[in-house]
């Protein structure tokens, strides 16, 4: 017997016309490239997604079509988002901090025929214009006073061209399943791989994220993203944004401490969404000005683990609380998250920071397990290290023109972390599958390593990694930048460590560098790291 509900498809379009008809007098807030704060409504927005959606059509755009766009955080990037997706085509977000050979790639590999591009990334796309012949156009967001000379052909001024539009546009329906937009991994081994959003998956995305124990949306709320929107779609960010009415302060490409207080201070917002990096330069520019973050209640961490310290600053200096997340490309990306909850609020101040640490419980339509290397189901005991697998209606189930299956099994992906998970379905990222060292039978989490490390004042960044050893098959080494002007070495880095981590754990060597490589999305980039140092142990050998 099957149930008598209508049968209306979720399809993006649906989540901006609610938005328009629920939320008009919304605002959307902007820093542009230009350098000044743009300020519009969620009604403005509708009517300019139209827009885009009649300039596709004359731009002869078809049915699943690839439009990419490489843009900053800010309301055009926004309206591409609706009236790309909204119209039929797929949207491609490109990442602009991936190197030139995987942007190249992604470029041809996705077939993208139109890029709309912020005056920042043009010289990008200039240098690497001889690889990338068969996108027939180029679409520059900014005002035709602001057009840059340029190399690119067929390069085309985004404000005259909307000018020129319509704002009457019919949102056609299709079939909710229909890809609606595509991001690439950032490819730490071989080449980058498209991730395909359908419609249905990302609506589902949405519902799920605004609860009030994942990102706590309504109405009412004002949030600033800094994770960028050409980043597994900010989050799903702008998705939730309909859903609510909540406010949006986009800060294109000023995300640097004192540019993000100026936002902050003016915006009020009380959710900030970003990298702990990025959270670092906030942190301590609000130290040189000794100013408190006033409006900010929440502060979702993803990408990285954020370090204890962290923690404790937004809490003890700004009344904010740390919220990790965790997620993937793959996964659209939220798996898990760990927002306050009656849990935590029973636990004293420093076994809540501790809990703090982990990335937290899956949300509804998400499923977890670790397995061992056999397959086998491994015990939620908060202890036992397994395999991170996952499914659930917003996870990949293949890559985009690429037939490699090896990260599927039996209906699971396959994170390529390993994790525990505790019996309160709390899952904590122990490492990435190939960076956790094993010593001696035992693992060491090179994660875990690096957050205590990083707590030393005169540490600015750490990277931990596996070294042979002739009697214990791998040992950590430790690769440590000082704070400038610091007088560090390693008998310090060791003391500090020293009662903080188990005494098996203590790295081999402590080596200061200037530099250590990331990927495009902010990660340590240990690869090479491993190739460089794989035999100091042995070739330093007492």
């Amino acid at each position: 017997m099957q149930g008598l509900m209508m049968d209306r498809p979720l399809l993006v379009s649906t989540l901006l016309q609610h938005a328009e008809a629920t939320y008009p007098n919304t605002e959307i807030v902007s820093r542009r490239c230009e350098g000044d704060i743009h300020r519009y409504t969620m009604k403005d927005a509708a009517s300019r997604a139209r827009k885009v959606a009649n300039l596709l059509t004359r731009l002869d755009i078809q049915d699943s079509d690839r439009v990419a766009t490489l843009a900053w955080n800010n309301y055009r990037h926004f309206e591409l988002y609706y009236g790309i997706s909204g119209f039929g085509a797929v949207l491609h977000t490109i990442n602009p901090r991936l190197f030139a050979e995987q942007l190249v790639y992604i470029i041809n590999h996705a077939e993208d025929r139109y890029i709309f591009v912020d005056l920042t990334f043009v010289p990008l796309l200039e240098a690497i214009l001889p690889h990338i012949g068969n996108v027939e156009g180029f679409i520059i967001l900014c005002d035709e006073d602001k057009m840059p000379e340029t190399k690119l052909p067929n390069a085309l001024c985004y404000e005259t061209l909307l000018a020129a539009e319509s704002d009457e546009f019919e949102w056609p329906e299709f079939a909710e399943t229909k890809g609606a937009s595509m991001c690439y991994t950032s490819g730490t081994t071989g080449n980058p791989k498209g991730v395909l959003y359908s419609h249905r998956s990302t609506c589902l995305h949405a519902f799920a994220s605004v609860g009030e124990e994942v990102m706590g949306l309504s109405s009412s709320s004002c949030f600033l993203p800094v994770v960028p929107m050409f980043h597994v779609n900010a989050w799903g960010t702008p998705y939730s944004a309909c859903i609510t009415g909540a406010k949006q302060v986009f800060p294109g490409p000023g995300m640097d401490g004192a540019s993000l207080w100026e936002l902050i201070e003016a915006e009020e917002p009380d959710l900030l969404l970003g990298v702990p990096t990025v959270w670092l330069m906030l942190l301590n520019h609000m130290d040189s000005i000794g100013k408190k973050l006033e409006s900010v209640k929440n502060v979702i961490v993803g990408g990285a683990a954020a370090p204890l310290q962290m923690i404790k600053d937004f809490d003890q200096k700004h009344d904010a609380f740390l919220i990790h997340a965790w997620g993937m490309t793959e996964t659209s990306p939220i798996g898990t998250i760990n927002a306050m909850n009656p849990i935590m609020a029973k636990l004293p101040k420093e076994e809540q920071y501790q809990l703090q640490r982990k990335q937290g419980r899956p949300i509804f339509g998400i499923e977890i397990k670790i397995i061992d290397d056999e397959g086998n189901r491994l015990p939620h005991d908060g202890e036992t290290y397994g395999r991170l697998m996952i499914r659930g209606p917003w996870v990949v189930n293949g890559y985009y023109n690429n037939d490699d299956t090896s990260s599927f099994e039996d209906g699971w992906f396959d994170t390529g972390d390993v994790a525990t998970i505790d019996p309160d379905s709390y899952m904590n990222i122990v490492d990435r599958s190939k960076d956790v060292i094993k010593s001696g039978g035992e693992w060491i989490s090179s994660i875990d390593l690096e957050n205590t490390a990083v707590g030393h004042p005169d540490l600015a960044e750490c990277c931990v990694i596996g070294a042979r050893h002739p009697k214990w098959d791998e040992r950590p080494i430790l690769l440590a930048i000082k704070n400038e002007g610091a007088d560090v070495d390693e008998a310090s880095v060791l003391e500090y460590l020293e009662g903080k981590i188990a005494k098996w754990w203590m790295p081999d060597a402590v080596i200061f560098v200037e530099s250590l490589p990331h990927t495009a999305t902010g990660k340590l980039l240990k690869i090479d790291l491993r190739k460089d140092y794989e035999n100091y142990l042995i070739e330093n050998a007492n």
